[in-house]
């Protein structure tokens, strides 16, 4: 009988300190990490704003790559979500929603899981830092309210160290992602370019000439349009074709001292139907382009800037979550001659998978 007394008031004291310090532990925590990137406020922003790219940087897909990622609502801002579900019961279901959105300023996520706690948070806070600002400083914070659940107050004892070391990882991959993305800042105010976009491309007959590495000179560079361009209206005289649209330009590459890229006009039979049989001359060659998306942007102004407005276009479809495919290509809507001066107007297309 003393023996079992013994028992119970041990109990009893091991259970009054758990009382005791489990009401003496913090009933919420709150965890702050930070990192730097060189890439501008724009891309980082865009990035955080949605969970396109969320696979690609957060710790949470690491611990099961096989785990089922569902998008929904907006794309982007306010009420984008992300709703997960596991196999292994360690992860089980959850979901994230941004229900915070400050442009280039701030993203507050609310976060569902199974892990103990209420008000479960993290939000980002984006800061130009460095040498003329050049740098953005993200800083990421947790959230989480235990209120008198006890175990939940235990369980923030460890909060720094599972959380915690997710965010910092989260942060390093982040930071990496980011720097494989164009530096180029496609929302800057009264730019030339248009907001890039995602459209549907009809499936197209183009006919084309590759050009070859043509010397970077603009008087080169025309010459060589103006030259094939003539042995692709050979080619529709002599087939009743007809034009459709302007002349397109098709980047293979542009490199220090030459340009290298196809000369193509998407074609049509006169009077419709389809293009048939085609008999070719010199150079030129024939294509049927199947139907597909790519990312958008018109833009105004001169040629030789038009690679900048490219890498704005892969850096849009990095940080939206597109994958480019093929070379990126431009109609030339105001002619060729105009194309070479500030009153140049281009439609500049990359296609996406």
């Amino acid at each position: 009988m003393t023996r079992l007394l013994e028992i119970l008031i041990s109990l009893l004291i091991v259970f009054t300190l758990y009382l005791v310090v489990g009401l003496l532990l913090p009933s919420s925590r709150f965890l702050v990490e930070k990192a730097e990137t060189n890439r501008k406020l724009t891309i980082v922003f865009d990035t955080l704003n949605s969970f396109r790219r969320f696979k690609d940087w957060n710790p949470l897909v690491l611990r099961d790559p096989s785990m089922q990622l569902t998008l929904s609502g907006p794309e982007e801002g306010v009420g984008a979500r992300l709703d997960y579900a596991s196999k292994n019961e360690r992860i089980g279901k959850g979901s994230y929603e941004i229900v915070e959105s400050v442009p280039r300023e701030k993203i507050v996520i609310d976060i569902d899981n199974i892990e103990r706690g209420n008000n479960k948070r993290t939000a980002f806070y984006l800061k130009p830092t460095g040498r003329n600002n050049r740098n953005v400083e993200i800083t990421q914070t947790y959230s989480v309210d235990y209120g008198w659940n006890l175990l939940g107050r235990y369980a923030g004892l460890y909060v720094a160290r599972h959380v915690g070391d997710d965010m910092k990882l989260g942060l390093a991959r982040l930071t990496t992602m980011l720097a494989s993305i164009p530096n180029v800042d496609y929302a800057v105010n009264g730019s030339k370019m248009s907001t890039p976009q995602v459209v549907d491309r009809p499936a197209e007959d183009v006919l084309y000439v590759s050009a070859g590495a043509v010397e970077r000179g603009n008087a080169q560079i025309q010459s060589s349009i103006n030259a094939n361009s003539e042995w692709i209206k050979r080619v529709i005289e002599a087939n009743g074709l007809e034009a459709v649209g302007p002349v397109r330009i098709i980047t293979t590459d542009l490199g220090r001292e030459t340009y290298t890229f196809d000369v193509a006009q998407v074609v049509r039979r006169k009077g419709g139907g389809p293009v048939g049989k085609i008999t070719l001359q010199g150079p030129v060659k024939y294509e049927q382009v199947p139907a597909g998306r790519a990312v958008m942007a018109s833009y105004t102004g001169y040629m030789a800037e038009l690679d900048n407005v490219r890498n704005a276009l892969r850096a849009w479809a990095a940080t939206h979550g597109y994958d480019i495919k093929d070379r990126a290509y431009e109609d030339y809507k105001a002619g060729v001659a105009a194309a070479f001066t500030a009153d140049g107007k281009f439609d500049v297309y990359w296609p996406i998978k």
